[in-house]
């Protein structure tokens, strides 16, 4: 770990739960605690706690906020109403993607968050200040801790937390992608239901004042056993979702459409940043797909590991890869030349110089209703 990385407002509480610290994204943050088998066991069949205050926050307001972000997003901000939220991408001039975000409405028209990833929040913020369209565009990162609650027992925890008090909260009865603004012991926080493991459950944002004290009343509940999670837990759970992860699926060169985010984006209904390019390299025929495949003989697959035909030849690399806790097997997300994208096709993993077979499958992994 750097001298230089930062800390969340919840280190001191990794710290005394006994959390092995890893530099991640210029943050000192938990990898894990009891084991990653476990967290992920724990966030799958109860409720798990994930500290994603490292997460990025900027504020997008004023009467020109729909119109810049409407530019700077590929996803229809227009249709969002007040506490709703949806996934979107931040294209490039060059069709490829300066990151993967989601953009909340707090007021319609007027004022909307947007979470964006830890390793990319100053090159976001740069990005979107140069390109806006007149919006205030203000980087609140600093102002707010984040905590994911996930699992089958999140909304449980969730209203025995958030549904007494001054401003109470009934999570369970919020839709997907809401967001809605209360307190928790005087300290504001803002309540999604938004999360990266494909189980229920919200990500609140909290004053980093109020972090701690929000993080050891949901630990402390006696009616549902959450437990804190880390880095380790929060890869497996969402690589056995598909999501993708910035930096693995999607970078700075991706065309959206190759890695089938094509949901995210809306060309009909409006025009912006980089859109001419990414769709004219969809029009022209995509080279390669994002897919997701098992291994059907020994090995894990990781991230950079090429992909090959029988013969040796490459045809595409691994994104990300792991032995799935929840199926007991190795499992993988790659790139492959579009001709071995299809649901059963074979091909072969290089695992340290031996041609290891594997097939793709149909995703999420682990299907969660």
């Amino acid at each position: 770990m750097s001298n230089t990385s930062q800390k969340t407002p919840l280190f001191d509480e990794h710290v005394k739960l006994g959390a092995r610290i890893v530099d991640f994204a210029g943050w000192m943050m938990p990898v894990q605690y009891e084991g990653l088998k476990e967290e992920h066991a724990h966030t799958r069949n109860e409720v798990g706690l994930f500290d994603v205050s490292h997460m990025g926050e900027i504020r997008v307001n004023g009467p020109k906020a729909v119109e810049s972000l409407q530019w700077l997003t590929t996803n229809d901000v227009t249709t969002l109403e007040k506490g709703q939220a949806h996934y979107s991408l931040l294209p490039n001039a060059q069709g490829g993607l300066v990151d993967d975000i989601f953009v909340y409405c707090i007021e319609k028209n007027a004022d909307y968050l947007v979470c964006v990833n830890a390793s990319n929040k100053d090159k976001d913020f740069k990005w979107m200040t140069e390109n806006n369209k007149g919006a205030d565009i203000t980087d609140e990162s600093n102002i707010w801790g984040q905590i994911a609650i996930q699992g089958p027992k999140a909304l449980e925890l969730c209203d025995a937390v958030f549904a007494d008090g001054p401003s109470p909260i009934k999570v369970s009865e919020m839709g997907r992608n809401q967001i809605k603004v209360g307190k928790f012991k005087n300290h504001t926080i803002m309540i999604a239901t938004t999360g990266y493991t494909g189980e229920k459950g919200c990500e609140v944002f909290i004053d980093t004042e109020g972090t701690p004290a929000l993080w050891q009343a949901l630990l402390a509940n006696p009616s549902v056993k959450a437990k804190a999670i880390g880095l380790g837990a929060r890869d497996s759970l969402r690589t056995e979702m598909k999501f993708s992860l910035y930096g693995h699926e999607i970078d700075d060169t991706t065309n959206p459409y190759e890695a089938t985010l094509g949901w995210a984006i809306k060309p009909n209904a409006k025009d912006f940043l980089g859109k001419d390019v990414i769709l004219k390299g969809k029009e022209g025929g995509l080279k390669r797909k994002l897919v997701g495949f098992k291994m059907l003989e020994r090995g894990i697959p990781r991230q950079g590991y090429e992909i090959k035909k029988e013969n040796g030849e490459k045809i595409g690399v691994v994104t990300s890869g792991t032995h799935s806790p929840t199926l007991d097997e190795p499992i993988g997300i790659a790139y492959v030349e579009t001709s071995f994208s299809t649901e059963g096709s074979n091909f072969f993993v290089d695992i340290r110089g031996k041609l290891v077979k594997a097939c793709v499958v149909k995703t999420p992994f682990v299907n969660k209703g």
